[in-house]
């Protein structure tokens, strides 16, 4: 193609020839223009375009880049068109394909005239008009083509950035980011038939702030509406923005209908203020708000619910709960965790059925407040801890205070050693419960032998505890104190531990694909000698869990009241198949047992029969993974000299690709006095899987063999259209206890609709998928918004 040519001053003669190509129709600039355009080309190697493969491949550009100009200089024009006339420094006029182009502003038209004096460009036939990423189409535009400002009747626009359109009466430019348009309609949907849009009798946008503002505004969908507000705000693109959000709805046996309409205030980047107000119809108005803050050396979050004059209770009822944690720096921090509800029934009322089916009904309530200190070895934990206990839970004791140091160093000429020490003073609101000071003092010294396939670690520590109790009286189970109890006694008790273990390799073929399989004996001893621990209280000790992790620490007991006298040894052997390519553990099976030289005598409570066996149950444990889809993990606790199975748990997860997983487990406990002698069998499945290409299913089922009974379930559907979802759900969760002590449950149904590109907060739909599906995915997002160079004008 020939070079182009810069048109004549005068209109072109009758008898010129016919121009076959788009010319330059005129370029103004100041002088030094030109040199400032050719300083943004890139030049040298940087300028070619780099090979990425063979030499008959596709080539990579140099990086498309934008720079500024240099103080003094304003940016050339550039007027293009098929034909073209016009005066120096005065006008122009171009036909047929003509265009305007300055800086991020490009006019289209089929004719178009531009007055250098006023800078305005007038545009009719066939325009389009692209300003700073907005993109408007219409019969005519009129331009001031430096400062953005003008009019368009009957335009169609879009937000090129964020995929946002419309068409309105008309627009009116204020600058490169401002627009207000009158009898306008928005949507985000990119499709010829949006699915929802919004219908106002004037918009204004602003896309430096990436916000629009709707004035007597309807919200559409499917034709039909459904939400209409004489002011409505909403963001431009997914960033946060204030404004009302989507209502949601849901349904219960002991509220009736509940309907929220959150709003959301965007204070600042880092701080939020969501407000809800919901109606429930057998109870009232409920208004709940959540504050949160967030910066550099402090965060946390305040949330309140509060219901005047319930109408079933005829009380006010409330909750509250503030989290805070602060760096003060140099190792110092702080956190305040306090909540607090109205009454006992508040949970299962108006608490979250979501937080339900992961952990029950919430009956104990912290309130707790510390600061710590952590620098090298060095941890410090003083503290203030008091609880709010509903029925029918029993009160734990309240820390009031608690100072805790911890000193731990590592590798010291091989040594490891460390001490532990804490003083608490323990206070509970039951009456006629024993109270009183605990000081403790946990010293230990261990030497580790590390080597090629082995590892040895003898250990030595000691327990000091001394109790200064300022009341004594029953027990938080209700026993009384042993006779003779004394106020004021101290306790001392050492244990040695040896640790040590070989590890063997060896590579293996098995099924076709090559692995190396592992074999890790194990043998663990420890020694306690034998001290009555009877007069000391319980105020934060239990018996810890019977596991592969518990199995292997010096005490049977969790807390500073019992130290378990001990002399046994525990024997496990472990073997794993890892994949030598990538390292990927694909199975894994572990055998342990723990075999005892005497009996334990130190037991919990006083009266208690002490444990009298040779050896404990045995644990097996197995985890596998087949390919990447399918994985099983399986735990076992058998009784040999019963021939009993005290524990089990099974479960396998099936999750070919994402959006489709099934998840099973089963749990078996044998019925024993800690559990009424009632057994424990319950069976767990939940799965996400596609139903069609855009219908998805959600459910979960736990179901009690032993009582033949659901315990929780849910059903779920969800719909994913191009621009818009759509979910419902049935839940039924645990929400308490009756009066007699039978187990009661709630049902909620939920429903969602979002609308891609106007909101996407979730209602509870979502969170309650996530917490009844392990390894559930939400449905896909709107694509990304394109970069400012996807469109090549």
């Amino acid at each position: 193609m020939p070079p182009r040519q810069f048109f004549p001053t005068t209109n072109p003669s009758s008898d010129a020839p016919p121009r076959k190509r788009r010319i330059v129709a005129a370029l103004i600039a100041v002088p030094g223009l030109l040199p400032s355009v050719s300083s943004a080309q890139l030049s040298g190697a940087a300028a070619q375009p780099q090979q990425i493969d063979g030499p008959w491949s596709l080539r990579l550009a140099p990086q498309l880049e934008e720079r500024a100009l240099t103080p003094g200089d304003k940016p050339a024009t550039f007027v293009l068109g098929d034909q073209a006339s016009g005066t120096t420094d005065q006008d122009m006029a171009a036909k047929g394909s003509a265009e305007i182009r300055r800086n991020v502003t490009v006019i289209k038209a089929d004719a178009l005239h531009y007055d250098e004096d006023t800078d305005m460009a007038d545009a009719y036939g066939t325009v389009r008009v692209i300003n700073n990423g907005v993109s408007f189409a219409g019969p005519e535009a009129h331009l001031r083509v430096d400062s953005s400002q003008g009019y368009m009747p009957t335009p169609k626009y879009r937000f090129n950035l964020t995929g946002g359109s419309g068409s309105a009466k008309q627009v009116q430019l204020l600058d490169s980011e401002r627009s207000i348009f009158q009898d306008a309609t928005y949507t985000a949907c990119q499709c010829a038939n949006p699915a929802w849009y919004i219908r106002g009798s004037e918009f204004e946008f602003d896309t430096g702030a990436d916000e629009g503002v709707g004035h007597n505004a309807v919200v559409f969908f499917q034709g039909v509406p459904i939400f209409a507000s004489p002011w409505l705000s909403f963001p431009l693109s997914d960033a946060r923005r204030s404004g009302i959000l989507p209502p949601t709805w849901s349904t219960g046996g002991s509220n009736g209908f509940e309907l929220s309409v959150p709003y959301y205030f965007n204070i600042a980047p880092n701080r939020d203020l969501l407000l809800t107000p919901t109606i429930i119809s057998k109870r009232g108005l409920e208004t709940e708000a959540q504050f949160r803050y967030l910066s550099p050396t402090y965060s946390g979050s305040i949330t309140g619910v509060f219901l005047p004059d319930d109408s079933i209770t005829k009380t006010n009822r409330y909750s509250i709960s503030i989290n805070h944690n602060q760096n003060f720096g140099n190792g110092f921090g702080g956190y305040i965790y306090y909540n607090r509800v109205s009454d006992n029934t508040f949970p299962e009322d108006l608490g979250s059925s979501t937080a339900q089916i992961i952990n029950g009904t919430q009956l104990l309530y912290q309130q707790e407040a510390g600061l710590t200190y952590n620098n090298g070895p060095w941890s410090v934990l003083t503290r203030v801890q008091d609880w709010q206990t509903l029925y029918p839970s029993t009160a734990p004791y309240g820390r009031e205070p608690e100072l805790s140091v911890k000193y731990q160093k590592y590798n010291v000429g091989g040594f490891d050693f460390g001490a532990a020490a804490d003083y608490t003073r323990f206070t509970i609101t039951s009456q006629d419960t024993t109270q009183g000071d605990r000081f403790t003092f946990d010293p230990y010294l261990s030497y580790s032998i590390v080597g090629p396939g082995y590892f040895v670690t003898p250990k030595v520590q000691w327990h000091f505890a001394s109790y200064q109790l300022s009341t004594i009286g029953l027990s938080q189970t209700g026993q009384a104190a042993p006779a003779g109890q004394p106020k004021n006694f101290t306790e001392q008790i050492p244990t040695f531990s040896f640790d040590s273990g070989l590890i063997f390799e060896r590579s293996v073929r098995l099924f076709g694909d090559d692995y190396i399989q592992t074999l890790e004996p194990r043998l663990y001893y420890v020694y306690t000698p034998y001290h009555n621990q009877n007069f000391a209280p319980l105020f934060d000790t239990a018996e810890a869990d019977f596991g592969l992790a518990e199995i292997f620490t010096p005490n049977t007991f969790v807390g500073g009241d019992r130290v378990a006298d001990a002399n046994r040894i525990t024997a496990a052997v472990t073997t794993r198949f890892i994949n030598p390519a990538t390292g990927d553990e694909r199975a894994r099976f572990v055998l342990a047992q723990e075999y005892y030289f005497r009996d334990q005598q130190v037991t919990l409570l006083p009266g208690e029969t002490p444990t009298q066996a040779t050896r404990s149950d045995l644990i097996a444990g197995a985890s596998i993974k087949l390919g990447s889809a399918f994985a099983s993990e399986t735990a076992v606790q058998y009784n040999a000299d019963n021939n009993q199975l005290r524990q089990a748990v099974a479960g396998f997860v099936y999750s070919p690709a994402a959006g489709k997983i099934l998840n099973f487990a089963y749990r078996y406990t044998r019925a024993d006095t800690t559990l009424n002698f009632t057994p424990v069998r319950q069976i767990t499945v939940s799965a996400q899987w596609p139903l069609t290409h855009r219908f998805f299913g959600v459910a979960r089922i736990n179901y009690d063999l032993a009582g033949h009974s659901l315990v929780d379930s849910l059903v779920g559907l969800q719909y994913d259209a191009d621009c818009w979802t759509l979910g419902f759900g049935v839940q039924r969760y645990a929400n308490g206890v009756s009066s007699n002590g039978n187990p009661t449950q709630g049902t909620k149904y939920l429903m969602q609709l979002t609308l891609k590109g106007l909101s996407n907060v979730d209602s509870g739909l979502v969170q309650s998928f996530r917490a009844a599906v392990p390894g559930y995915t939400p449905l896909p997002p709107p694509p990304p918004p394109e970069a400012r160079f996807t469109d090549y004008e």
